[in-house]
């Protein structure tokens, strides 16, 4: 990595201000840079002989038509008042190296940029709202920030002018520089998503209430419940993707019992990436008794021949949705036969819980049904003394091995929708265009003593990415084998 020659760009609302106020004067130099002085004669030298590399002709991106329904659902939900939602802004890794930004979904799913520090204002007119979307402009060739600044254009790469964003996104874009002092004056209600730019919220911090502001969040939340046509096409893309992730992964686990866990998470990577912006979370890469930890993602355990590898990933396409799925395979391409046990008693509560996904059930249906079915199953190996079924299910106690809800909200966030109201979400009713995972799982820790011996240590989960539709579901990731005769002939192509 290149040493730049100045400290970042200020990303607070007061250093914008300035910036923009002051944008002819230069850039200061880096304390420990190499090069501690500009001569005038260089910096006059990188102010000319460059070309025009403005963008002609560009059409709006794939889905400027739904943003543009969003808007106004949004718009209509709130009349007469100005509405602030935030991209973000960079954050800090270690001293002066960032982490990859993510924008919020909140100001993906309206306007589907994402630019780092880009502000989606929605102004209220008579009949609506007016919506403007405030971006960087391209880095200034002037004072030397293109070349100067570390999130100058020669080191970070070229932004979209203003002109090219406004054609791209299908609303007008202005200098987001320029924002902080129009928010600081604006009168009349407002509302912002919080969370994710503190320069914003700065301006407003005497015009906004927690409790309005939270209220917006969750309409937000709430809107992505049910999913439109472009979703559900990049919902099904991620699950495409993830699917031949997974099938690199099985063609490598040889190498991973070499390495670790990390050449699994690795080679998943690896397809998030070449298919995809990234993984819609941390890789859960779980072998041995790591698969009965929930988020196990340390990933630099051992993968050994005889155990499971519990693997729970998922591709976040270029348009941010992302698939999340989970398979747990035998390292060596077959089960034992305990394992076969355990693992034909989550794929039947699977079974059980897809088969409750439908229009008009409650959310909480596929839930019971699957948890139903491992309760049965741990009664039968009398792991519960002699209760039966309901008593157990009454008291929750199939709990200590099933540990989790057996899914949740899918779409831009791997958890999404999570600040939807109780009433429209966990305890609502699935409608079609609503996406959501089915994952039962059973976990016996290595040092639980409740159960025999030969039991501890292993962890099955099962889940994959179902849509509601008009009669029933539809299972996007059903590319990957789920039964276990089906797994180990799949296993067992893939490995040659």
């Amino acid at each position: 990595m290149a040493e730049e020659l100045t400290p970042e760009t200020p990303a607070n609302e007061s250093d914008r201000t300035a910036e923009a106020e002051g944008a002819e004067e230069p850039v200061e130099q880096r304390k420990n840079g190499l090069y501690p002085e500009v001569s005038d004669e260089l910096a006059a030298n990188m102010k000319s002989g460059w070309a025009d590399t403005e963008l002609h002709g560009l059409e709006p991106i794939a889905q400027a038509a739904h943003t543009e329904r969003r808007r106004a659902a949004l718009s209509a939900r709130f009349p007469g008042e100005r509405l602030v939602i935030p991209a973000g802004n960079l954050r800090t890794r270690s001293n002066d190296a960032e982490y990859a930004f993510r924008a919020s979904t909140e100001y993906a799913y309206l306007t589907g940029d994402q630019s780092h520090d880009g502000v989606l204002v929605l102004e209220p007119t008579a009949g609506g709202h007016t919506a403007t979307v405030h971006l960087l402009p391209r880095s200034n060739r002037e004072n030397g920030e293109f070349w100067l600044d570390g999130q100058g254009e020669l080191w970070v790469g070229r932004r979209h002018s203003l002109a090219e964003a406004t054609r791209l996104l299908g609303i007008p874009a202005e200098d987001v520089r320029e924002l902080p002092g129009k928010l600081r004056q604006a009168t009349g209600p407002v509302r912002v998503v919080r969370g994710h730019d503190a320069g914003v919220e700065s301006a407003l911090t005497d015009k906004v209430t927690a409790e309005r502001d939270e209220e917006l969040r969750v309409v937000l939340s709430e809107a992505r419940l049910v999913k439109d046509e472009f979703e559900i096409a990049e919902l099904q893309k991620a699950c495409d993707s993830t699917a031949r992730g997974f099938e690199d992964v099985v063609r490598v686990l040889d190498r991973a019992e070499a390495t670790s866990e990390r050449y699994v998470e690795g080679t998943f990577f690896l397809r998030a990436r070449v298919e995809g912006n990234d993984v819609g979370y941390g890789s859960i890469c779980a072998a041995g008794p790591h698969a009965t930890t929930l988020h196990w993602v340390r990933n630099d355990g051992p993968v050994r021949p005889g155990e499971l590898l519990l693997l729970d990933a998922g591709v976040e396409t270029t348009e941010l949705y992302t698939a999340d799925v989970t398979r747990t395979l035998p390292v060596n391409g077959r089960f034992s036969g305990l394992q076969r046990r355990i693992y034909d008693a989550v794929y039947e509560a699977q079974e059980a819980g897809i088969a409750a996904v439908r229009p008009g059930a409650l959310f909480s249906d596929f839930h019971d049904a699957a948890q139903r079915v491992l309760a049965t199953r741990l009664v039968d190996w009398g792991l519960l003394g002699d209760l039966d079924v309901e008593k157990v299910l009454e008291l929750g106690l199939q709990r200590r091995w099933t540990l989790h809800g057996t899914g949740h909200m899918l779409g831009m966030d791997v958890h999404d929708c999570a600040a939807a109201r109780r009433e429209t979400y966990a305890a609502g009713t699935l409608e079609p265009g609503m996406c959501l995972t089915v994952e039962p799982g059973l976990y016996f820790q290595a040092d639980d003593l409740t159960v025999p011996e030969e039991y501890r240590g292993i962890g099955v989960r099962i889940e994959d990415d179902i849509l509601v539709t008009e009669d029933g579901n539809r299972n996007l990731s059903a590319a990957l084998p789920r039964r276990a005769d089906e797994v180990e002939a799949w296993m067992a192509r893939l490995r040659g």
